[in-house]
């Protein structure tokens, strides 16, 4: 920073620049004899890429010479990083995301640092020019690519940089984002046939939950399945509350409405037998057909 001119204390006020390589003892001096001058650009064609320097800046006037700064060490410009990132994986999160990570290359630290990382995703189809591009900034060897395309094969590459540019790409990698998550399942149609059995069907949906549960009670009972009906005996003299709700691996999608299956007497169930009886079997009664349609969100 220069001297403001009320401390200049004179005329002919001007810069001394020392310098010399680090872990040296002689010092190299020039003089700077403008006042405003900010830098000061030391040239040799032979100095090696990012070579350490002690440097220090004493000013003068006609008077005579001034004390000088503190000492601190700079660097000659760095040469881009020359290795690529090695170990690179990358796994799919979810329909839109994926994590990518690498191990740094064993750089020559004489020639520059790496100061960050930079990340390329280009989808299958596309040209690699026209890539997504990551940067991380440090010692961070992990990052998220978001906002992709589901269900889709994606090449992936890193490469350091620095000052002086960004070095070689490491070989790409291919990950396949995971399915869009489903929709809901949406019941259309209900016809109530019977009592204690129930049997729904589905369409378009690869994997379903049936979920179902007195509607007095907490707990809910679950159901996998990856057919297309689902068939549960239940209690003819209770309520039940039932959703159906599609999940694959890019998440479960949202539930259908509420299906409400009143308790009816068991009087009017055939072959029940004694009123005792709290259960009926689908050979005994009539069944409940639950017909749905789902959409797939894609």
């Amino acid at each position: 920073q220069t001297v403001p001119e009320e401390l200049q204390n004179g005329g002919g006020f001007g810069y001394v620049v020392a310098f010399r390589p680090f872990g040296t003892v002689s010092w190299m001096q020039t003089v700077v004899a403008s006042p405003d001058a900010a830098r000061y650009v030391f040239r040799n064609e032979t100095l090696p890429p990012f070579s350490p320097y002690e440097v220090k800046v004493g000013v003068y006037n006609n008077k005579g010479e001034g004390s000088f700064s503190p000492v601190t060490v700079v660097y000659s410009a760095e040469e881009e990083p020359t290795r690529a990132p090695t170990t690179v994986l990358a796994r799919s999160l979810s329909a839109s995301d994926i994590e990518v990570s690498w191990t740094p290359p064993r750089e020559n630290q004489h020639k520059g640092r790496i100061q960050g990382y930079e990340v390329r995703c280009w989808r299958h189809d596309e040209k690699e020019e026209n890539a997504k591009r990551i940067r991380t900034v440090g010692n961070q060897t992990s990052t998220k690519v978001t906002n992709l395309r589901g269900n889709a094969l994606y090449h992936l590459a890193v490469r350091a940089y620095n000052t002086a540019g960004t070095g070689p790409s490491s070989a790409a990698v291919n990950v396949t984002t995971k399915k869009p998550r489903e929709a809901a399942a949406n019941p259309d149609a209900l016809r109530a046939r019977g009592i204690s059995a129930i049997s729904a069907s589905f369409s378009l949906c690869p994997s379903l939950q049936v979920l179902y549960r007195w509607n007095r009670q907490s707990s809910t009972s679950v159901i996998e399945t990856n057919k297309t009906s689902v068939e549960l005996s239940l209690p003819f003299d209770e309520d039940y509350i039932i959703e159906i709700k599609p999940f694959s691996d890019g998440g479960d999608g949202s539930s259908s409405e509420q299906i409400r299956i009143p308790k009816i007497s068991n009087a009017y169930a055939r072959g029940s037998g004694s009123s005792t009886s709290n259960a009926c079997t689908l050979s005994a009664i009539s069944t409940i057909m639950i017909s749905l349609t789902a959409r797939s969100s894609l």
